[in-house]
């Protein structure tokens, strides 16, 4: 990766709504270059999508996120993947990480109350051949999300290091 790439993806990463003209601005580069890189980043998959972090507290959204810690048992030939695919699939699921550790896989899903998670657990994580066991923490409140303190005195995006 250039340091020219490197240079893109800390702006965007930092606020994503900076212009490429800004951001060659920033560089002291030419605005062509910039767009020319960012579409390369993109096409090659390293940047995949440009998001917002939301303070869904000062919203009064009422959704519930919760963590689950998941073993399974990986498939022969194709280890994790399999399983992954078919947890990735559901519709609560936000985020699916493979871990090392204790547990294999961690789940982030999200539900409009406490029963439904608890009903997604039970009717369609847990009833899934390769399901091992599962253990779901509620997320109660969230300080920093994406980087971002969302309920200091601060509430900008901390520094990322490259």
């Amino acid at each position: 990766m250039t340091k020219l790439e490197r240079e893109i993806l800390k702006i965007l990463t930092d606020d994503a709504r900076h212009a490429p003209k800004e951001i060659a601005v920033m560089l002291g580069v030419e605005e062509q270059k910039v767009k020319h890189t960012i579409k390369e980043l993109e096409t090659k998959g390293i940047i995949v999508k440009y998001t917002t972090v939301i303070n869904e507290e000062k919203m009064g959204k009422d959704l519930v996120e919760a963590f689950i810690e998941v073993k399974v048992s990986p498939q022969h030939n194709r280890g994790f993947d399999a399983i992954a695919e078919e947890i990735y699939q559901f519709e609560e699921v936000k985020s699916l990480y493979l871990m090392s550790g204790a547990y294999d896989l961690a789940v982030i899903v999200e539900g409009k109350t406490l029963k439904e998670v608890a009903m997604f657990v039970s009717q369609k994580l847990s009833t899934l051949e390769r399901v091992i066991s599962t253990a779901t923490h509620f997320i109660l409140k969230k300080y920093k999300d994406g980087g971002v303190l969302l309920n200091g005195r601060l509430n900008k995006r901390l520094p990322v290091h490259v």
